[in-house]
């Protein structure tokens, strides 16, 4: 039951301690949030708020209107001079929109998008910590992005393309609202003590699952229930992980102007443990079946008498066409069950060793593993044939 307990809390760690610490693994993540289309968008709004260029239209609306009165014209049409001052602030802004979007949409958004976050690396904890500092800053609940570097881009822009009120624009930070949430510093506290735990966790996870494992009367019943209580626990992650996600996004506050935007980086963030907890369930889902299969049960004894019957008919038919594997299979034969815990031993400490390992690659050592058995099982197979025959011969 600890062990099931533990789990979630193991997975949890896993994904603070390597997002903090591995800037890599940081920027790797959040590198596809530059061509996220929610993120463009924002961006190129903020931006386009934040350059704030405006053509003064009641004044050159009526400067024109002024002058043309004074040169004999009807009043009504200096006042039809003058309703033109929205259209041409509007006109002035749908420039500032066109240029913002030419930037987010290309190659040097993505380019400056990586290298803020790289150069930032710490900001992952900032997140965690509170501490804001670099182009990702936390401000109580608040996670900002500074796109100064961004605004002057397309501040530079403007001015190339004519537009001189452009050149106006004051040297401030810009800040993008990421997410905000009420509850960061509840989150803080506890990254904090999983920070500290580190990756220590779920070695200790699973050193007291062994442990109590073997210390139970029936080991095999033992495992495939932990097993199965590490799969329930993985399923419980995944459904607490949605409703988290759910309320986040029904409780948006203002300050976060683009929802979709938010989800993004949300589902971003957690992406990785997402995956972990994935992970974990299928794995949990493969020991299970495994251990259950290799026990006394009828079905399992079943399926395995059935395994061997189709391997001793192979055996028996490689035999009659010269086909045996010789004194390798009679080796074999002998040491069968030492042969399959040394490959299980060994896929299991592939498994470790692997880095960042997900679902496709349990299935993929799951794959390779049952044709390394069924290998064994056709060597020993021949080597019970050839023994069976040379008994036979000696009998004869």
């Amino acid at each position: 039951m600890l062990t099931c307990v533990l789990v979630p809390v193991s997975l949890i760690t896993v994904w603070v301690h390597d997002i903090v610490l591995d800037t890599d693994r940081y920027v790797e993540t959040v590198k596809p949030l530059a061509t996220d289309p929610a993120i463009e968008d924002a961006a190129a709004n903020r931006i386009t708020r934040a350059v704030d260029v405006r053509a003064d239209g009641k004044a050159v609306t009526s400067d024109v209107a002024g002058w043309l009165e004074s040169q004999g014209l009807p009043p009504r049409v200096g006042d039809a001079v003058r309703s033109l001052a929205p259209q041409l602030d509007d006109a002035v802004t749908q420039v500032a929109r066109k240029a913002a979007d030419r930037f987010v949409t290309s190659d040097r958004f993505e380019t400056f998008w990586t290298q803020a976050n790289r150069k930032a690396h710490t900001a992952v904890v900032d997140v965690l910590t509170g501490d804001g500092r670099g182009a990702v800053g936390v401000n109580g609940g608040t996670v900002t992005l500074d796109v100064g570097d961004a605004v002057e881009n397309v501040r530079r822009e403007l001015v190339d393309a004519g537009v001189k009120p452009a050149s106006l624009i004051p040297d401030v930070d810009k800040q993008m609202v990421l997410f905000r949430s009420d509850q960061m510093n509840k989150v803080r506290d506890a990254a904090h003590a999983l920070d500290v735990i580190g990756n220590w966790l779920p070695v200790i996870t699973v050193v007291i699952g062994a442990i109590g494992i073997a210390l139970a009367r029936r080991r095999r019943r033992a495992l495939v229930t932990t097993a199965f209580g590490v799969a329930a626990a993985c399923v419980v992650m995944l459904v607490a992980l949605a409703i988290v996600r759910r309320y986040y996004m029904d409780h948006l506050p203002p300050e976060v102007l683009s929802p979709a935007a938010a989800g993004a980086v949300f589902d971003t963030l957690l992406h990785f443990l997402k995956v972990s907890t994935v992970t974990g369930l299928v794995l949990g889902l493969v020991v299970a079946i495994g251990a259950y299969l290799s026990g006394t049960g009828g079905l399992p004894r079943a399926l395995r008498g059935g395994a061997d019957r189709t391997a001793d008919s192979v055996a028996r038919w490689g035999n009659t066409h010269g086909l045996t594997a010789g004194p390798v299979g009679t080796w074999v034969a002998a040491y069968r069950r030492w042969l399959i815990l040394a490959l299980v031993l060994l896929v299991a400490l592939c498994f470790a060793l692997w880095n960042h390992p997900t679902a496709l690659t349990i299935v993929l050592l799951l794959v390779i593993l049952l044709v390394l058995l069924a290998v064994v099982a056709l060597l020993a197979a021949s080597g019970r044939v050839t023994r069976s025959h040379e008994d036979s011969r000696a009998h004869g």
